[in-house]
């Protein structure tokens, strides 16, 4: 069996069907993030880490895009003596989520896709598509926690050329707290419960103000699979800061 590689696009067209249908056109509100460390000395490397995220409010619908990659390479010697570059982790992200509103308050109906390229992962290939039902459970002058879970359908492919498919429940919480004027947290975790494997990712950050535009964020990612193969860790993580530039 091949990776179902169309649930990808399918979900994605879902997620924009109700931007189409809405005469009124509304700004976009969109984020740009990149990042870069080069090392030297008795090890070297670069790695490179950059991240978009873009968001519409419509009448009707809340729809949300991004796209994250992560590149990293470092220089050995081999058997031979000879300086040698490798690459060492390489990884693209890709999702799309459309909601539609029930109400004012902040409940509303969701199609989500998602599709991950990693060539170094216990997973190389993984794609899922979600419905269900999110909304906001807690909000005050500072903080606010949103949540959603709907059942959903998931292919991907291990790094042993094993190709797995099949139903799937998938659970997502986003905590936002501004802690200043200039300082902000956030916390995500989401749960894709699958027949065959438990994917988990939970993202920590502060993003701190520059100027009015810029901002610099300190994130900490891990990323975590129940069932990998021989020879593959169950748990990745990732330490990260960036510029973020919002528009």
């Amino acid at each position: 069996m091949k990776l179902n590689k169309p649930l990808l696009l399918s979900s994605l067209l879902l997620c924009s069907v109700g931007s189409q249908a809405e005469d009124a056109v509304k700004p976009w509100s969109t984020s740009a993030e990149l990042g870069a460390i080069a090392t030297s000395g008795n090890t070297k490397g670069t790695s490179i880490t950059g991240k978009i995220d873009s968001k519409q409010e419509l009448e009707k619908w809340s729809n949300e895009y991004a796209f994250a990659a992560f590149y990293k390479e470092d220089e050995l010697t081999n058997a031979a003596g000879d300086k040698v570059t490798e690459k060492s982790a390489e990884r693209f992200f890709v999702s799309g989520k459309g909601g539609y509103k029930l109400d004012a308050d902040h409940a509303k109906l969701y199609v989500f896709g998602s599709y991950t390229d990693d060539t170094f992962g216990a997973y190389t290939k993984y794609a899922l598509v979600s419905v269900g039902y999110g909304d906001r459970l807690y909000e005050d002058d500072s903080k606010t926690l949103e949540a959603e879970i709907g059942p959903g359908y998931y292919s991907g492919r291990t790094s042993d050329d094993i190709t797995e498919n099949g139903a799937m429940v998938r659970g997502a919480a986003t905590l936002n707290w501004k802690l200043s004027d200039t300082a902000d947290f956030k916390q995500t975790l989401s749960v894709e419960m699958g027949e065959n494997n438990t994917r988990t990712g939970a993202e920590s950050s502060v993003s701190a103000k520059i100027n009015g535009k810029m901002q610099m964020k300190a994130a900490f990612l891990v990323m975590n699979d129940s069932d990998v193969p021989v020879g593959k860790k169950k748990t990745d993580t990732q330490t990260s800061l960036t510029l973020v530039y919002s528009f």
